[in-house]
């Protein structure tokens, strides 16, 4: 459904929609973005003295109490209607206790798996103890449902009570019109294998990990030993299943095998329509202890009135970043500090540098534009989460949500990556602005890792909001082919997740700039034009949008 605004028909209907080319972004705005703005909110908020921006330390008070006061001096208003930058975000920590061992059972074999190396698990349930007890393993394939592809891992099968052991991504299939072909969807994401398991009332969940499927190495997956936070639920989070977690190919290879299983062939039977879930004859045992706290965290948001009609100011287009990392935590090379410089210190730099960008406009958009720093992303996206399922404005007045996480740290490129390219008209404004840098948009070089369900901008698509992921480009100028791969694949390998996320000497920022500037551009060309951006047809998020709308 569109909705159209007097105000944009007669001043703005010429020219201000996707592909006009006609609305140009005032030079003031495109003149605040520079490297100097960018690096020296990175150097604050990486620095050592943040503790690595974890939620409910005294990093968090040091971040969110530095993002107040940056927007404050920008003239921001702020963005909570109560009159504060702060949206209170209400979290549970919970911290798994000394190292409790897995018990694999069955076929008159008693195995202990180690915590840490051969497993990894947790319970959200906000307790002190939570146990499984000889639950009986049940291998469900890929754990998927969907009824649109004609695809049913589950079968009808009775799982509640059991543990059930899932591969992780989509089935891998030869018809790419199927799922997603080489791009991952919904249904291979981790959450929604938990998701999976509390629908089916399993008592347990332990995905298989695989490097490539993951998209990620398993000591990714061993961060996720210390605290964890989930949002404050009223059951304390009791319907979900006892345990959650990750096993290694290498012993999931080694339990099929006593069970008298053959984990390839399975795998393989696992991506036909035709699978079954399969009894494994063995059961697991596990009991967490946990250490408990509730956290009061904060996302940040700042607003810049528009200048349109009543409508057109009660009207948002967000920009969002997550300032959190993981602050403290085991330490790599005698380094504990999780800075994050790259993951997210960058973007939250972004959000920052695009904020003094409108601020310093002579005449400001049409429309509002909301900066937004969310919490917890680390945790689960459980800051953006808490926004868009309890937003400060309404949905249906929020035209697009346009998401800074990680910036291009590897100078100028001639191109665009597009997490989830197609998905709305909001790629239409990226065309032009991108046109207009002499530069073209790419889809994502590794759709299968699924990064479009990985990010905040994923919690206000799942809501209906058009929403716009941008990577940086591939095709970095006067650097070899591959460099750009190359770069992605050393961070992944190097310092996603560890102490090593830091300020690089070789960082060349330039590419960042363009980049932002492009962001500038689609955010207020969005704020200005007759109509909002549309999701595709065909897209999964159309109709939540077009009910939406019709309230």
């Amino acid at each position: 459904m569109r909705r159209i605004h007097p105000f944009l028909l007669l001043a703005l209907a010429a020219g201000c929609g996707p592909t006009s080319g006609v609305t140009p972004i005032p030079e003031e705005a495109l003149g605040a973005i520079d490297t100097t703005t960018l690096m020296s909110h990175i150097q604050v908020l990486a620095s050592d003295s943040f503790e690595g921006r974890a939620p409910g330390s005294r990093g968090e008070e040091r971040t969110v109490a530095y993002l107040e006061a940056q927007f404050r001096a920008l003239g921001l208003s702020p963005g909570n209607p109560d009159g504060s930058y702060i949206q209170p975000v209400p979290l549970v920590g919970i911290t798994p206790l000394g190292s409790p061992s897995l018990v694999i059972e069955g076929k008159g074999r008693r195995d202990a798996l180690r915590w840490r190396d051969d497993f990894v698990a947790w319970t959200k349930h906000v307790v002190n103890e939570a146990s499984i007890t000889r639950s009986n393993l049940v291998f469900v394939g890929y754990g998927t449902e969907a009824p649109e592809f004609s695809w049913d891992d589950f079968k009808g099968t009775d799982v509640a009570g059991k543990t059930l052991v899932m591969l992780v991504n989509d089935p891998p299939l030869a018809d790419t019109t199927q799922f997603g072909g080489r791009a991952m969807t919904y249904y291979g994401r981790w959450t929604y294998k938990y998701e999976q398991g509390m629908k089916h009332r399993a008592a347990g969940v332990l995905i298989v990990h695989e490097t490539g499927p993951a998209g990620y190495p398993f000591v990714v997956v061993q961060g996720k030993t210390g605290e964890q936070f989930d949002l404050e639920t009223p059951d304390r989070n009791m319907s979900r299943s006892t345990i959650e977690g990750w096993i290694t190919l290498e012993q999931a290879q080694a339990l099929f095998a006593r069970a008298g299983q053959n984990f390839d062939s399975l795998k393989a039977r696992a991506a036909t329509r035709e699978f079954q879930p399969v009894e494994l004859g063995m059961t697991a045992s596990l009991t967490i202890r946990n250490a408990l706290r509730t956290v009061a965290s904060r996302n940040v948001v700042a607003k810049l009135e528009g200048e349109g009609s009543d409508s057109a100011r009660n009207e948002y287009v967000v920009y969002v970043a997550h300032w959190d990392h993981f602050g403290f935590g085991t330490p790599v090379d005698g380094d504990s500090i999780y800075n994050g410089a790259l993951d997210n210190a960058t973007g939250t730099a972004g959000l920052l540098t695009l904020a003094k960008a409108f601020s310093v406009m002579p005449a400001k958009p049409q429309r509002s534009i909301l900066f937004l720093a969310v919490t917890a992303e680390e945790q689960g996206l459980l800051g953006s989460q808490h926004y868009a399922t309890t937003p400060l404005y309404p949905l249906a007045q929020t035209v697009a949500a346009i998401n800074m996480d990680g910036l291009n740290t590897g100078g100028p490129t001639s191109d665009l990556v597009v997490v989830g390219f197609g998905a709305s008209e909001l790629d239409d404004y990226a065309q032009e602005a991108a046109a207009e840098q002499k530069r073209t948009l790419k889809p994502d070089p590794e759709p299968e890792k699924g990064f479009y369900y990985r990010s905040d901008h994923f919690n206000f698509a799942k809501q209906g909001v058009p929403a716009f992921y941008p990577d940086e480009g591939t095709d970095f100028i006067g650097k070899p082919v591959d460099f750009g791969i190359k770069k992605r694949e050393a961070y992944t390998a190097n310092d996603y997740h560890k102490p090593s996320d830091e300020i690089k000497p070789d960082w060349d920022l330039s590419g960042a700039v363009e980049d932002l500037k492009l962001f500038l551009a689609i955010g207020y060309r969005v704020a200005q034009a007759a109509r909002f951006p549309e999701w595709r047809v065909g897209n999964e998020f159309r109709a939540i949008r077009e009910a939406q709308l019709r309230k």
